[in-house]
């Protein structure tokens, strides 16, 4: 059924009048159920207008897409297709596919479980923690100048100096401009990776200073790659904190080129997965139209 503003003004008429018809001045406010409906489809086209943009943050989902170096490009079987030279055992009035992607693949969400047997796993991940105010941490300028970077505290206050404290419950996003490589490792001639990351100092100062509730980047692993390749440091500590906190985060984000600082909301949808560990997600960010 098509919503138009006409249906919508008709049916808030009829409610009233089904109110007067009770003893109930027109003039009483609506109660919060009632109210609701309206107000949200209001904000809704509000959010569509021209004030605002919405911004993908989603590599779309292809044999090529950026993803880790352990995993195997995705991969479409058809099953069933509508088109005359399809052989007659596949025939059939709709197309459909057999997907096969790992867990962790693209733009993807790392829940608890990703690390931690008795963290919580993708279906335990309500609705309303999938929607949050937006930070982006701005640092792509030194990525191009040092590939290896990490990003410390000092880095979180100082981008506070400029736009204000991290708000409780945001979704802090760090932006290399890695999702403009055409390979996430980097690797030098001696075949070693580079690509930035998370200290876990920053990390842990978000959670225990700043009780964010999610942090997303651009390369495939939080760790830069100096520690998720030293062999005398612990195997990828940043992510194993972030996880560990209850919090989960989405990797080998796109378009943090496009986004504000602050003021954008972030949407973070992926499957409601049994006992899922991850699973390529799709993201975007609603952002003013300036800035």
């Amino acid at each position: 059924m098509m919503v138009t503003k006409t249906s919508v003004r008709s049916g808030i008429a009829r409610f009233n009048r089904r109110r007067a018809a009770r003893g109930i001045d027109a003039a009483t406010p609506l109660s919060p159920t009632t109210a609701t409906a309206p107000s949200l489809w209001q904000m809704l086209e509000t959010l569509k207008s021209p004030r605002y943009r919405w911004v993908d943050l989603t590599h779309t989902l292809s044999p090529k897409t950026p993803h880790w170096y352990g995993f195997e490009p995705f991969h479409a079987k058809l099953l069933f297709d509508y088109l005359p030279d399809t052989p007659a055992e596949m025939r059939a009035p709709m197309r459909c596919f057999e997907y096969s992607v790992a867990s962790q693949y693209g733009t993807h969400v790392d829940a608890p479980r990703h690390f931690w047997a008795d963290g919580r796993a993708l279906d335990a991940i309500g609705p309303q923690e999938l929607v949050m105010p937006l930070c982006v941490i701005d640092k792509h300028e030194e990525c191009a100048i040092n590939p290896d970077f990490c990003l410390s505290i000092a880095d979180l206050t100082a981008w506070e100096d400029q736009h204000g404290r991290i708000p409780a419950g945001s979704f802090v996003a760090f932006r290399s401009d890695w999702s403009q490589k055409d390979d996430l490792e980097n690797k030098d001639g001696a075949g070693m990776p580079h690509y930035p990351g998370w200290s876990i100092d920053a990390v842990r100062w978000l959670v225990e200073q700043r009780n964010i509730a999610a942090i997303g980047h651009e390369p495939a692993d939080t760790d830069p790659a100096t520690v998720t390749t030293h062999e005398d440091s612990y195997p990828y500590p940043a992510e194993q904190y972030i996880l560990s906190q209850d919090r989960f985060q989405i990797e080998v984000m796109d378009h943090l080129d496009a986004v504000p600082a602050t003021g954008a909301l972030i949407v973070c949808a992926f499957p409601k997965l049994l006992d899922g560990v991850g699973y390529p997600a799709r993201c975007f960010a609603i952002c003013p139209a300036e800035g």
